[in-house]
């Protein structure tokens, strides 16, 4: 047992059956103790987490900077609403927005961030005096924005809309990296096109430079606000601050959460100064957003990112999987495409990719997959080259396993 368990894994297995609502398909194991890209379990098992917090923990678990900074945050305060000021937020704020541009405004998570724009794209085109207001936003298939309803409904995925109808109205829906169809959707009433630069959940798919250049313009020709969801590719996770700015194409909002206080419940919003005032007092609010704990670990985490050099290190690793994985591609036939982005890493397979999930866990590696059959990494920015190794090492071994059981099936057929 580890040192940090207090009973076994299955003893608080069956506390939570008991008392949880089992609305989460939970792995068999309860984990204890992290450091940096490892994690244990209560037996001791040592994993290597290449999909660390759901990518929260974008320094890995427990980075050193990160803990003292809450440990001397929570000596001082832990809690103050917003009607007062804080020394922590109006820091973290300014180390944001000097790393991007405009203001900020600080909630919990990245559902509640997109939430936020959304309502901030509509009250900037809301008209006082009645008449036709902007209030239509398009989103993306196959994107992911959040679970309450103005969020899922901007998620164009009809599985999260199983049981929830009927939606928030006002969204359309149109292909990623189509310009044309999003041309074909704007009318007077769009007041914003919301995506992500990168989509995780949907499976690493990547917008094309002509495409975010292209919404930019359509959206400066028709008076609409662009709002990139980068709750994932934010705080580093692309090799640079944020997505936008791998091609220089700047949106009017872009939201924040996941790596944002590398695994303190922490989300933002940033919008262009112009845009600020129309999200007047009153009209949105957060009761925990900004709150000094989450404040000190996303200065702690910003400070950890800069100081050590993680931006090129991002870069500098996400070639090293590439590399791996576009090798195994040229061996293994059930792999149809790699694609990366930083530390965003896809493989996506012409086979269901949820077994190899099981079977890297057994082997000591955790990873996800997603969208059916794209296995799916979010790696620390620190991971080392020897964990980089070490953790394809394990995932290639898995996949040529499956490769051998598909082939069987398809003879035995």
């Amino acid at each position: 047992m580890h040192p940090a368990a207090t009973r076994s894994s299955q003893k608080t297995i069956d506390q939570f059956a008991k008392y949880v609502i089992p609305n989460y398909r939970r792995y068999p194991v309860c984990l204890v103790h992290g450091e940096g890209s490892y994690v244990w379990d209560a037996e001791g098992k040592k994993y290597l987490d290449l999909f660390p917090g759901w990518g929260c923990n974008i320094l890995g678990h427990s980075p050193p900077k990160v803990v003292k900074a809450i440990q001397r945050q929570v000596e001082h305060l832990i809690h103050i609403p917003n009607t007062w000021f804080t020394e922590a937020q109006g820091d973290f704020a300014e180390s944001i927005v000097t790393r991007s541009f405009g203001k900020v405004f600080f909630a919990n998570s990245g559902t509640e961030a997109n939430e936020g724009a959304i309502k901030l794209a509509r009250l900037h085109f809301a008209n006082p005096s009645g008449g036709t207001q902007k209030f239509r936003v398009i989103s993306f298939e196959n994107g992911f924005h959040g679970r309450t309803f103005g969020s899922v409904t901007a998620t164009a995925q009809p599985k999260y809309h199983e049981g929830l109808g009927p939606l928030l109205p006002g969204f359309r829906y149109a292909p990623y990296n189509d310009l044309d169809a999003v041309k074909a959707l704007v009318d007077d009433e769009t007041c914003a096109v919301l995506l992500e630069p990168v989509q995780g959940e949907g499976g690493v798919n990547i917008a094309t430079e002509e495409f975010l250049k292209g919404l930019r313009q359509l959206c400066d020709e028709r008076n609409m606000l662009l709002i990139f969801d980068e709750v994932q590719t934010g705080m580093g996770r692309t090799g640079h601050w944020f997505g936008y700015q791998h091609h220089g194409v700047q949106p009017d909002i872009m939201t924040l959460a996941k790596g944002l206080a590398a695994g303190v419940a922490c989300g933002a919003f940033v919008c262009q100064d112009h845009i600020a005032p129309s999200l007047r007092p009153g009209m949105h609010a957060s009761t925990f957003g900004g709150n000094p704990l989450a404040m000190a670990a996303g200065i702690a985490t910003m400070q950890t990112i800069e100081e050590e050099g993680l931006l090129a290190h991002c870069r500098e690793m996400s070639n090293r999987f590439h590399q791996h994985f576009t090798e195994l591609k040229g061996t293994l036939p059930i792999i149809h495409e790699v694609r990366s982005r930083g530390m965003m890493i896809g493989i996506e397979l012409n086979i269901p990719a949820t077994p190899a999930v099981a079977k890297c866990m057994e082997r000591g590696v955790l990873i996800n997959a997603t969208h059916d059959t794209v296995v799916r990494l979010l790696p620390a920015l620190n991971i080392s080259p020897a964990q980089v190794d070490e953790g394809c090492k394990v995932i290639t071994e898995v996949l040529k396993q499956m490769a051998e059981e598909a082939s069987t099936s398809r003879s035995s057929e």
